[in-house]
């Protein structure tokens, strides 16, 4: 047996390996960058970006209400909140449940505050429902103010981020930037040309695909997330190779090894 052309088949493995292990770590920057056509958008396009809506409260929200009132005994009375569970996370934490204060509304879609009684806030915004329940309770106590916001406005960012978690924001208006800026971030491996968001509309399902790299994305109604959105990123085909770096690792271990024994027979005939 001919050692040199051993040899000569090992270097062409070798070389290879090498070859493919550089065509799994190469990214090409259309593939990375953000907004890559945003020079050329004209500045009118952006002003006519997609306006931010207000949310609108839903059964099962938790929503945080303060009455305050001439006397601040008068308004214990009515904020006293309940502790709810839900699901939550920080950039720096995984998903746990977590206790938020507030008040759950029913599956009326109901709100229950002390001697105001039952307020209906299902299908109004947030400033709709604080002038009504500022209305209802003018009657018990001489002008009251009252503040309202989500206590439980959540999204969630799964796939290829650093960081995937459900995230619980005390601001309701929140884009898929932002969102993603939570997470950390997509990973190298992450497509950031078909980002999949899943939305629940009056009880049914709605799905839309986002284009990082282009501006487009500031046109899209989707580009303001809503309470219990899902924002799911995907792996992309050099994931796939990257997953499989350890089983090539191993065949080249396996071909040196076998080269080695080879070697070794022959160099003792």
């Amino acid at each position: 047996m001919n050692i040199n052309k051993i040899k000569k088949g090992d270097s062409i493995f070798y070389i290879l390996i090498v070859l493919l292990a550089l065509q799994t770590s190469c990214v090409s920057n259309k593939k990375i960058a953000y907004f890559q056509d945003i020079q050329t958008v004209n500045q009118a396009q952006l002003e006519n970006a997609t306006k931010f809506t207000e949310p609108i409260i839903q059964p099962d929200d938790i929503l945080s209400i303060n009455v305050f009132t001439l006397n601040p005994q008068n308004g214990v009375v009515v904020n006293q909140a309940a502790s709810n569970n839900i699901l939550g996370g920080s950039a720096n934490t995984s998903a746990t449940a977590q206790q938020v204060s507030g008040f759950l509304v029913d599956k009326n879609g109901d709100v229950e505050l002390s001697l105001i009684g039952k307020v209906k806030v299902a299908g109004l915004t947030t400033y709709e429902a604080r002038e009504l329940i500022r209305e209802k309770a003018a009657v018990v106590y001489k002008e009251p103010n009252v503040q309202l916001r989500f206590a439980n406005f959540k999204v969630s960012v799964l796939g290829e981020v650093n960081a995937p978690s459900a995230y619980t924001l005390p601001n309701e208006k929140v884009t898929i930037l932002d969102a993603l800026s939570l997470a950390g971030d997509l990973t190298i491996y992450g497509r950031r040309e078909n980002v999949l968001i899943v939305r629940d509309n009056n009880g049914k399902k709605e799905f839309a695909r986002l284009d990082l790299n282009s501006s487009e994305i500031f046109n899209s109604p989707y580009y303001y997330l809503k309470q219990n959105d899902v924002v799911y990123v995907e792996p992309n085909k050099r994931k796939v190779s990257a997953s499989n770096s350890a089983q090539i690792q191993t065949v080249s271990v396996l071909a040196s090894v076998l080269s080695v024994i080879i070697i070794a027979i022959t160099s003792f005939r």
